[in-house]
């Protein structure tokens, strides 16, 4: 039982990094600067990691241009996105939209790799379009549904499909730790351009710490760990559960309220990313990198 417990605290943190941005913003930090410190400070656990296990090195060739747009897309784009969203739509839409990635994936997989889009995952893409549709009808206590909050949603699943586009071809030429050591600290710091450095107390530095530490680093760790225990498909289930632990704690700590469209939609959103997660044959390797950023 340890692999599904391992998980489960990877999914518990991944779920808990909503509040802490909301925790942030709420102070005056914005979501550029959330985004930089969080891909800093990971980068660099990310590269003690790598030197520790003597996997850390500067890429080549054609890894530049991959890993550099998977920085971009992965890291610049991704987090910057789910902290925006977060900021204009609240914590649980945020992450309910999060999980419309494996139906981009789907999509972009066709379109850019040749991949078939079968009927099971053209359904799949359609039962996560439909949740997204009844989420745009309801709003709820503290969830403000608009334009921006569904197009930050959007585009932060948009990046954050990368890590199984880009990532499955680089975890077979890299390790994890020495990928992220790379493709963090290029994300963050082409997010300078719109960081705006606020002043920050003992209680912010925490928020921004717990959230590099604990909710990016080390929930890659808990989720590498619990993966070598168990099937990937059935990991990428468990994992699912992030949404739901982001829902609960915003209701919990922020006051948040779904409505009834929203979460009817949530739940179709959900059940599509877990059974596209499910589905096909376990791949050990590649899963680490499709949720190592949470």
């Amino acid at each position: 039982m340890s692999g599904p417990l391992f998980v489960l605290g990877a999914a518990v943190l991944w779920g808990l990094i909503g509040v802490q941005s909301a925790g942030l913003l709420d102070a005056g930090v914005g979501p550029y600067e959330i985004a930089f410190w969080r891909a800093m400070i990971a980068a660099a656990l990310f590269a003690g990691h790598a030197a520790l296990t003597g996997g850390l090195r500067l890429p080549r060739g054609r890894d530049v241009p991959m890993l550099g747009l998977f920085a971009l897309l992965g890291v610049t784009l991704f987090y910057a996105a789910y902290n925006l969203a977060v900021e204009s739509g609240g914590v649980s839409l945020a992450a309910i939209l999060l999980y419309t990635a494996p139906a981009i994936v789907a999509v972009l997989a066709h379109l850019t790799l040749g991949e078939r889009l079968t009927l099971v995952k053209v359904g799949l893409v359609a039962l996560t379009l439909l949740g997204v549709v009844l989420v745009s009808l309801s709003g709820g206590g503290g969830v403000t549904v608009s334009t921006a909050s569904i197009g930050w949603g959007l585009a932060s699943a948009l990046g954050y499909s990368t890590y199984y586009l880009i990532g499955k071809w680089a975890l077979r030429r890299w390790t994890a730790p020495a990928m992220y050591a790379v493709v963090m600290p290029v994300g963050g710091l082409a997010l300078l351009p719109w960081v705006t450095f606020a002043e920050k107390g003992t209680r912010e530095w925490i928020l921004i710490g717990t959230l590099a530490v604990f909710s990016t680093f080390l929930a890659y760790a808990l989720y590498a760990s619990g993966l070598a225990r168990m099937d990937a498909s059935r990991a990428v289930v468990v994992a699912t559960l992030e949404p739901v632990v982001a829902a609960v704690s915003a209701a919990v700590l922020l006051g948040e309220r779904l409505g009834a469209w929203a979460l009817l939609g949530g739940g179709l959103v959900i059940v599509a990313a877990a059974a596209a997660g499910g589905g096909g044959r376990p791949r050990r390797r590649s899963v680490p990198a499709e949720r190592s950023a949470g």
